[in-house]
């Protein structure tokens, strides 16, 4: 299994930016994906997930309105767009996966402890 989050870098305050996550050696479909973020000296945090099908989506409610995830099953890739970013939204954002990591019909995640596949993480700077 193998993850690459791209698309971070430094934006202003009411900004965007796309993150993208190109997914191989799974049947990307048929897992979930997770979009997780580190702060400095703070705990990783859930932020968004999509199910496998790409019907069911989860918000944290820090980002709820402002983000939006996604998913391209025939390009295997995941995307997050946020838009009115916030300098708290300053992190290093990773997405993850696992085998048993799911998001029900009712939009609920799985914990982190589900998702045992992790890229490498992409910075975003959230700063004027």
């Amino acid at each position: 299994v193998q993850l690459q989050a791209s698309g971070g870098g430094l934006v202003q305050p009411g900004g965007s930016l796309r993150l993208s996550c190109a997914a191989s050696g799974f049947t990307f479909r048929d897992n979930a994906i997770g979009w997780f973020r580190q702060a400095p000296g703070k705990e990783r945090e859930g932020v968004s997930c999509i199910s496998g099908s790409g019907r069911s989506t989860y918000y944290s409610d820090s980002v709820k309105g402002r983000f939006t995830i996604s998913r391209n099953n025939v390009n295997n890739t995941s995307f997050l767009q946020m838009t009115s970013l916030k300098p708290e939204d300053t992190a290093v954002y990773y997405c993850a996966t696992g085998s048993m990591a799911v998001v029900n019909y009712y939009g609920v995640c799985s914990p982190i402890e589900e998702f045992d596949s992790w890229g490498q993480g992409t910075l975003v700077t959230v700063s004027s």
